[in-house]
């Protein structure tokens, strides 16, 4: 996603409003252009995490150039970050319909379906994307192949796929923190600590890795590094469900150690 300032964006539309000529042709590529610039304008509100904005000024731009793939990808975005995960699969779909070499629209499609809980779509998505060789990110559908075999309880499969984004991104924080959920799955919890201490020396502020690596701390009963990652949980993640599981675990860990 192009990242532009608001005030930019803002002179970018004026004058491709003022492009619109007379003939049929020039109407059509003025459209063109003051859509673009209108997408453009929706995508910084996205970088802002201001949705309601951003879908307004999105749906601006569809009613005059309906047919641009980057604007069909962050509609897609934008429903997705706003929990329409179905309306959010139609236009990523639209996006890959439009420019079937678009592996970032395909990909965000997977993501989609995962978040739908529907393995064997976002496996395809997945599949696809790992085999564009002009994608310059593939341990990235890599690593979610690795989270949806992992999902499905495959984890050889999903283990394989995880070392294979680590190949090609030896510090990759998703596939570091994915070996260490495959490894606490399968008991290896030794390994599930190491992993997740990987991840965290690339992301130190990733409460959910504290979260799991606590879990693996009391797994093993070292209830005292346990306890500091479970605190550390609650501090970082105050009033979201996950800041509140900490705090349960820890005041379960507290009676029992």
């Amino acid at each position: 996603m192009k990242r532009i300032t608001l005030g930019l964006v803002l002179v970018l539309m004026s004058l491709t409003i003022g492009l619109q000529g007379c003939t049929q042709k020039k109407a059509s590529h003025g459209n063109r252009q003051q859509a673009e610039a209108i997408r453009e304008l929706g995508e910084a509100y996205m970088t802002e995490e201001n949705y309601t904005m951003a879908l307004r000024e999105l749906l601006r731009a569809k009613q005059l150039y309906p047919d641009d793939p980057y604007l069909q990808n962050s509609l897609g975005l934008t429903y997705m970050a706003r929990g329409r995960l179905e309306t959010a699969v139609i236009h990523f779909k639209r996006a890959v319909e439009l420019n079937p070499d678009y592996s970032p629209a395909r990909n965000n499609l997977g993501s989609a379906y995962i978040a739908l809980e529907n393995w064997d779509r976002a496996i395809e998505c997945f599949e696809a994307v790992k085999d564009d060789l002009l994608y310059a990110t593939p341990y990235f559908s890599l690593s979610n192949l690795g989270y949806v075999y992992f999902r499905k309880g495959e984890y050889e499969k999903a283990r394989a796929y995880y070392r294979e984004a680590l190949d090609m991104e030896r510090r990759f924080p998703r596939a570091l923190h994915g070996l260490g959920m495959v490894a606490f799955a399968t008991g290896d919890i030794d390994e599930s600590i190491r992993r997740f201490e990987q991840a965290l020396e690339v992301v130190p502020d990733a409460v959910n890795i504290y979260m799991d690596i606590g879990r693996a701390y009391e797994k093993k009963h070292e209830y005292s590094k346990a306890l500091n990652a479970y605190e550390k949980v609650a501090s970082m993640a105050q009033n979201t469900s996950l800041g509140d599981e900490a705090e349960t675990a820890i005041r379960i860990l507290r009676n029992k150690w």
